[in-house]
């Protein structure tokens, strides 16, 4: 009798070596989302709610918007957080800007802690 998958585990990869890069690269952005869903719980629920299948028709016109709207970071009203938030929403539809984005991610959050740890002292 074949067991039961875990809920609480990732499924496992396909057999290709692409599939499994492509695998790889998604559950990276995905440990990048679960982080950043813990540091804002304040935006938890949308980002899971934008992160679903569900979403997939919202997702891509919001992350443009986004992205567009941090390119004119300069204006009154917008602003530079939108091209972060836009670019991970489209990461989630585009495999190309996932292993980019996550990358970006882990350095940006690296160099945060650098500069939170430089100003205490």
């Amino acid at each position: 009798m074949p067991s039961k998958p875990r809920p609480d585990l990732p499924p496992s990869p396909p057999a290709g070596h692409g599939q499994r890069l492509r695998h790889r690269r998604r559950a990276r952005l995905d440990r990048q989302f679960a982080r950043l869903r813990r540091s804002l719980p304040w935006i938890d629920g949308w980002i899971a709610h934008l992160q679903s299948d569900r979403a997939a028709l919202i997702r891509l016109p919001v992350a443009l918007l986004l992205t567009l709207g941090g390119l004119l970071w300069f204006l009154p009203i917008l602003g530079l957080w939108m091209l972060p938030a836009g670019l991970f929403l489209l990461a989630i539809d585009i495999p190309a800007l996932q292993a980019p984005v996550s990358a970006w991610s882990i350095r940006a959050r690296r160099w945060w802690a650098r500069r939170r740890r430089a100003w205490r002292r």
